[in-house]
């Protein structure tokens, strides 16, 4: 190496060091000697630029850029400029891997106004935008990235990189409309297709459960069956979403086309649970076939319980939690529907002591270490498992259980299911009210293993089969004591050890058919200290009723109609002069007025 070479590298690297350490004012210097010695060599001005620019003097870094490119050649102005480019690009990606994302941010907006077009480098300013929680989704168009996404001609751009942003926009801005609009136009781009599904998928979970945005989950939804329309998983999700939004016809075609397309039992009856769901959820107005496709519901389970099949994987068996939810709603015969109720249950109980074998041993070894060690100085410790326990029906019902809990002798835990991100003034409350709260996002996999690790004594499930997920963590058994309470009727999974009720909720005889021992509070299994009195938004006058009418309202849902409850109120209604029925629901009007 010659002596003049040496002396380059030496102030070179001086000039890095001097980076690194962020001297950029000596580093400034070095750069501009080097120019008076080689005013020729145009990387010289890219760097000295960047000095200037990691020092606030953005005008002076232009110029000097600028100045070097002043005398090129077409050809070579192309070329330096994207020298340029890479050294900023090189500088924005040190800035990154340091979580400097402020800098990073600058340095790439440069890049932005020298290339607006390149989208790898839009891309990474969006996802800087996010990370510094300035994002405000007029980026995409603003900065032409859906342009980009959309031109006829495929662009280049990193697969990967579009993925990642995708994950972190989705994430962040669920709910504005430029996300759903930015994901359409990365499906064509991005390779790795079956993490882009489970995106969609977990998105549109997510807006619909934890923002109660239904009508734009099923977009999302629709998107993933659009790229995989052979998935059940997309497929199942986008069926019960529509239901969810309302739209009955569409709804009602999905979940037939689920039973058309899953030709194994256990799938069948799911599927088959999904066209009585979507047919119920209508409104009432498909009594005819609700009533044989009921049928039809049964001699499928009929079928499953006689082959009881021990090899189902997770999801197949978890779906099957629920598949016995609308039987109640159609038929008044607890003693059937129950005995079916415990069949399916213990059917799901087999195969999850098959595939989650190791956890639930592991468990076992803990709760019985447990009781050789517990001491019982300390309080009973009751944690609550819900995904209800925020603006909702149960989560105004068991308040004043939690309000009034005597905490001298009890330690109050709260799960919060699918409940991580959730804006909800009632959800907070809850969190205030317990020694300890934890809430999790969309998912499950960390919550038996929360509830072991806080040793709770007695587990208390709202949920029942109206949640799967529920169903899971109680047949993994994660307390010595577990119990179902007020969301719904009991669950029958065998690990369940009580039902609480009173003396009215059930017939004296419901021991005979329950698998749960049931246990009845002396007085009522709820009590209720009183409600807040909102604000009318809908009088009597608005609607034409006289002031001394009788109101009678029902707020239920579609799948809770049926013709027996239908004929019993209007019987009220001709039975009370001047009484006046108001039917509160999502569904399609004319549905509901045709049925009733």
């Amino acid at each position: 190496m010659s002596s003049s070479d040496s002396e380059t590298l030496n102030w070179q690297q001086q000039a890095n060091q001097h980076l690194l350490d962020g001297n950029y004012l000596q580093a400034s210097r070095l750069y501009e000697a080097a120019i008076e010695t080689e005013p020729e060599v145009r990387s010289h001005y890219w760097k000295l630029g960047l000095m200037l620019l990691l020092q606030g003097q953005e005008a002076e870094a232009q110029t000097t850029w600028l100045f070097a490119m002043a005398e090129g050649e077409p050809e070579e102005v192309e070329a330096w400029t994207a020298e340029l480019i890479q050294v900023l690009q090189t500088e924005a990606q040190r800035r990154e891997s340091l979580e400097d994302w402020t800098v990073a941010w600058a340095i790439r907006q440069h890049i932005r106004e020298i290339a607006p077009k390149d989208i790898n480098n839009l891309l990474n300013l969006i996802g800087l935008s996010i990370f510094l929680k300035t994002y405000t989704g007029e980026e995409l168009s603003s900065w032409g990235v859906l342009d980009l996404l959309k031109s006829e001609t495929l662009i280049k751009v990193d697969s990967q990189l579009l993925l990642l942003v995708l994950q972190e926009l989705i994430g962040y801005a669920p709910l504005n409309p430029q996300s759903l609009e930015f994901t359409k136009a990365c499906l064509g781009y991005i390779s790795d297709q079956s993490t882009l599904l489970d995106v969609l998928v977990t998105t549109a979970i997510k807006i619909s459960t934890i923002y109660s945005h239904s009508k734009i989950g099923v977009q999302f939804a629709e998107l993933g069956l659009q790229l995989e329309p052979e998935s059940k998983t997309a497929l199942f999700l986008t069926t019960i979403l529509h239901q969810k939004a309302g739209n009955v016809e569409r709804g009602i075609e999905l979940a037939k086309q689920c039973y058309v397309f899953c030709e194994d039992l256990a799938n069948r009856v799911y599927t088959n649970h999904l066209i009585l769901q979507s047919l119920m959820s209508a409104g009432g107005g498909y009594a005819t076939e609700v009533s044989s496709t009921l049928e039809r519901h049964e001699t499928l389970l009929q079928s499953l319980i006689e082959l009881n099949p021990t090899d189902l994987p997770q999801d197949i068996t978890m779906r099957l939690f629920s598949t016995l939810f609308f039987p109640p709603y159609l038929r008044d015969d607890p003693k059937i529907n129950h005995r079916l109720r415990q069949q399916v249950a213990q059917i799901c109980q087999n195969n999850i002591e098959v595939y989650a074998s190791d956890v639930i041993s592991r468990y076992k070894q803990k709760l019985a270490s447990r009781q050789n060690i517990r001491s019982t100085d300390r309080p009973l410790r009751i944690g609550y498992l819900s995904h209800c326990l925020r603006t909702h029906s149960v989560g105004w019902l068991a308040r004043w259980l939690l309000l009034h809990h005597n905490r001298e002798q009890f330690q109050i835990y709260a799960y919060l299911i699918n409940s991580e991100g959730r804006e909800d003034g009632l959800q907070d409350w809850y969190v205030s009210q317990v020694n300890q709260a934890h809430t999790f996002p969309v998912g499950f996999k960390e919550i038996p293993d929360q509830i072991s690790e806080d040793e709770i004594d007695i587990l208390i499930d709202l949920d029942s089969i109206t949640l799967d997920v529920c169903c899971e963590i109680m047949a993994v058994k994660t307390a010595p004591v577990q119990v179902t309470w007020l969301g719904w009727d009991a669950s029958e999974v065998p690990t369940i050890d009580y039902y609480i009720a009173d003396p009215y909720v059930l017939p004296e005889n419901a021991q005979d058919y329950y698998s749960e021992k049931i246990w009845r509070l002396p007085q009522t299994y709820i009590a209720v200290d009183c409600f807040e009195v909102g604000v009318s938004t809908l009088r009597r006058d608005e609607l034409n009723i006289p002031s001394d009418a009788v109101i009678y309202l029902s707020s239920q849902m579609g799948y809770k109609y049926n013709p027996q409850t239908a004929r019993m109120q209007i019987q009220i209604l001709k039975a009370v002069p001047n009484s006046y029925f108001l039917i509160k629901g999502l569904m399609q009007q004319d549905l509901v007025k045709d049925f009733f």
